[in-house]
């Protein structure tokens, strides 16, 4: 993963002197990033204290984990249905698979009326 070359603490900073009115193209410039990194972090810490970015990392880093979490959960969970065989009807109800296939009467019915060569 790229390392970040500004802490969440110099662009709380970097907003702080924008808002105590030093123009946006002259710390761009001063500082060495883009107007259009400056106005996206603008949009992510806008209003932020240091202590809430420091929180809103640890909570977007325990969202990223739950998510994977969830996504090898339902990895776990297809692998199951395969390997037990249950089928999933479109409406979304898992069943044992018997409904798919033809009743044992209506398979031998469908071949007893055909006349085959004796």
């Amino acid at each position: 993963m790229k390392k970040k070359r500004f802490t969440e603490q110099q662009i709380i900073g970097f907003l702080k002197e924008v808002e105590a009115g030093v123009p946006v193209k002259d710390l761009c410039r001063k500082h060495g990033f883009s107007d259009a990194a400056f106005y996206k972090w603008r949009a992510k810490f806008g209003g932020l204290q240091v202590s809430d970015a420091k929180r809103l990392r640890e909570l977007e880093a325990e969202n990223a984990k739950l998510k994977k979490l969830l996504a090898e959960a339902h990895l776990d969970v297809e692998a199951l249905k395969v390997a037990f065989g249950v089928s999933v009807s479109p409406t979304g109800q898992a069943g044992s698979g018997e409904q798919d296939a033809p009743a044992p009467q209506e398979f031998g019915a469908a071949y007893a009326s055909q006349s085959w060569p004796r």
